[in-house]
């Protein structure tokens, strides 16, 4: 993006995520931020950092696009996630079922880009997730005290192929490998389901690859590390993390890799130069 934005509406899932893009729009200089919000979903702080909060059902397409309409901003950016149970579990609107009618597959992916032209149709432009959140972006390198061994190394090789070599396919950012057998590939569950899923049939030791796919979307769902995920690396006895440059956000980074360094666990960031690889 050339120019920061005077406006931005902020659609706003789950967790810290928005609350700390908020901040970093704040600080590049964006003056008004109106946060279109989800209720039962995204925190009530938002109120702490949007100027307006718009609050709608989850999953109710309709209003989320009138919230976009009414906030007055020609730019969109989307953080935080919405639960995956709610396309099951909560009473969808007439246009979000007439959506995911229309999809013959149904993944973040295929959803999210039907409902990025609802938005661009509207004249809005939505920017990249990670666009003011460079602070949190890590360079290529080790960050923690201890790097991968060599079965770790390995490891990370295969999970990193599975995923980009799976692109076409839209499935999840997240592999789970333990001496070259994949425990698991994450599908609509989310990361840290995943992770535990791979952590509870393996047992201690696994691999965990959480990079973006080949082709991937940046205005959506990019690939985030917290807290909570440390939560489910250190239940599921995980000991290697392994994320690509420019195609992750790491929240609380110093917090947690020091949580990483006292459980003995690898975290490492790979150069985006797989295409150049042979994997």
């Amino acid at each position: 993006m050339s120019e920061t934005p005077d406006s931005l509406a902020l659609i706003a899932g789950r967790g810290d995520y928005p609350l700390r893009l908020a901040r970093g729009a704040r600080k590049q200089g964006v003056r008004r931020i109106v946060a279109v919000a989800f209720r039962g979903e995204t925190s009530r702080e938002i109120h702490t950092v949007a100027d307006e909060v718009i609050w709608c059902p989850s999953c109710a397409l309709v209003a989320m696009l009138a919230a976009l309409e009414q906030s007055g901003a020609k730019h969109v950016a989307m953080a935080g996630q919405i639960n995956p149970k709610n396309l099951f579990h909560i009473r969808l609107d007439r246009a979000f079922v007439e959506l995911l009618k229309a999809l013959p597959v149904k993944n973040a992916h295929t959803i999210f880009s039907a409902i990025i032209k609802r938005i661009e149709a509207l004249g809005l432009t939505l920017l990249p997730a990670c666009e003011f959140m460079q602070d949190y972006v890590p360079a290529a390198g080790l960050l923690t005290a201890r790097a991968p061994d060599e079965r770790e190394l390995n490891d990370i090789q295969i999970g990193r192929r599975v995923i980009k070599d799976t692109s076409h396919l839209d499935i999840g950012q997240t592999v789970v490998v333990k001496e070259g057998m994949i425990l698991a590939v994450e599908a609509f569950e989310g990361t840290n389901q995943a992770i535990r899923r791979g952590g509870k049939l393996g047992g201690k030791g696994a691999v965990v690859v959480k990079i973006p796919k080949i082709g991937h979307d940046m205005r959506f769902d990019i690939p985030v590390v917290g807290p909570q995920t440390l939560k489910s690396l250190r239940k599921a006895g995980i000991s290697c993390l392994a994320l690509e440059e420019g195609g992750a956000i790491v929240l609380e980074k110093d917090t947690l890799i020091a949580r990483a360094d006292a459980l003995g666990m690898a975290v490492t960031v790979l150069k985006d130069d797989y295409a150049l690889r042979d994997v």
